[in-house]
């Protein structure tokens, strides 16, 4: 007859020469410069938000060519979504 602990699966057994994390191991190594109000950062915000608006809008034009109403309806939402972000930023 086998041994209990030879039954356990190797994940209910204890890690060997493991550390355990403490709150300097959890930071993360890049932080952030910038700040959201940066000029830089809302020009960055605003090219992304230009760019996904112009993908979902292409997207559902697509959708709409091969007959999908419902997936284009979808991504007609989304390019709203990128549009109305456009224009709170004044662009």
């Amino acid at each position: 007859m086998k041994n209990i602990l030879e039954l356990k699966p190797a994940a209910a057994q204890p890690r060997q020469n493991t550390k355990p994390m403490t709150n300097a191991t959890r930071r993360s190594k890049s932080r952030r410069t910038e700040s959201p109000g940066h000029p830089r950062a809302q020009a960055r915000n605003s090219q992304n938000a230009q760019r996904s608006y112009e993908r979902y809008l292409v997207l559902a034009r697509a959708e709409a060519l091969t007959g999908d109403r419902i997936a284009a309806e979808n991504y007609y939402q989304h390019a709203e979504h990128y549009f109305r972000s456009m224009t709170e930023n004044g662009n």
